[in-house]
């Protein structure tokens, strides 16, 4: 299995981790057409509404007008305090973890998230202390955004290093019956919940080995592994086959890891799987070296997070449940 990690590793390397050199506009011949060769003009607006109409085009997560000023003189909020950074801060497992570790006094927390406005008002509502966070914007759903922020990060945080990352954020689309894309042409769950957050924990390292005792944790789950009910009973079940799908580059419109037909649900196993081989990996090759601890963890079913929204009602109620 650790020589199938190698080569999902290998695949993002050889194009996702590297500032993509093509249009963002990838539509059925759009690139090619007269449209966007200056001859705009030369059609009607009928015309260019039916070139429009019968175009794929992408729906794209993150612009460059949605990059973020970076803030800078960090240092001075953060104190004495160690330094955390926690995606998908906003809601759910990632919010309480926040919120928890702020309260402390012990922790500065950077809540790494897609909508900043969002992750102001729950922090308030939460009520996690002035002074002890503060949003930055994230998407990973695309890579240049993983690497903004982690610019951005650094501008604020300046020459002190990052204490721990928990990786958290997740896409779940069980009831979606077509991929969604990710704006480097990952199918979306993957894209966001492991070729993200690996770009992420990347970028990072070599400024976390610089902090003492320094943590990554991402988060897993049952439902990756086999060899439990919610992994092995319940179906699908993971299987990342021989990553036929990474070895032929993971973009669209290769759906899978394993080359095969999307299906949402274990979509979302399958990137787990992921997580946990890369958090296996990772401290196999650099905890010796740097001191980091790779961890994985699973917070066990919390339905009533955003994160099971597209589940069925009745599954949600009964999770919830408390002997």
């Amino acid at each position: 299995m650790v020589r199938f990690l190698l080569l999902a590793v290998l695949a993002v390397l050889s194009s996702g981790f590297t500032p993509s050199a093509r249009n963002s506009l990838t539509g059925k011949g759009i690139l090619n057409s007269q449209l966007f060769k200056g001859a705009v003009k030369e059609q009607t607006s009928t015309q260019i509404d039916a070139m429009l109409e019968q175009t794929d085009l992408p729906q794209k997560l993150y612009f460059e007008k949605d990059k973020e000023i970076p803030k800078v003189l960090g240092g001075l909020q953060i104190g004495l305090r160690k330094l955390v950074v926690i995606t998908g801060a906003s809601s759910g497992l990632g919010l309480n973890a926040a919120a928890t570790l702020a309260k402390t006094g012990r922790y500065f927390i950077v809540m790494a998230v897609r909508d900043i406005e969002k992750a102001k008002n729950v922090a308030k509502k939460m009520k996690m202390p002035d002074g002890s966070y503060i949003a930055m914007k994230l998407e990973l759903g695309s890579l240049q955004s993983v690497r903004d922020f982690v610019a951005n990060l650094k501008a604020f945080k300046s020459a002190r290093p990052l204490n721990h990352l928990i990786c958290n954020a997740a896409v779940y689309k069980p009831t979606d019956p077509e991929p969604a894309w990710s704006d480097d042409g990952f199918e979306m769950t993957m894209g966001v919940n492991h070729f993200g957050h690996f770009l992420l924990v990347n970028l990072l390292l070599e400024d976390m080995s610089k902090a003492k005792n320094a943590r990554v944790c991402i988060v897993g789950s049952i439902t990756g592994n086999t060899n439990t009910v919610g992994g092995g009973l319940v179906y699908p079940q993971a299987n990342l086959g021989k990553l036929e799908g990474f070895e032929q580059g993971a973009k669209k419109p290769v759906e899978m890891a394993n080359g095969k037909s999307f299906f949402g649900a274990k979509a979302y196993k399958d990137s787990k799987v992921c997580n946990m081989m890369t958090v296996s990996e990772l401290h196999k090759r650099y905890h010796e070296k740097t001191g980091i601890v790779f961890s994985s963890m699973y917070p066990g079913c919390i339905a009533e997070t955003n994160l099971f929204r597209e589940k069925r009602p009745w599954f949600r109620k009964v999770s919830t449940l408390r002997n």
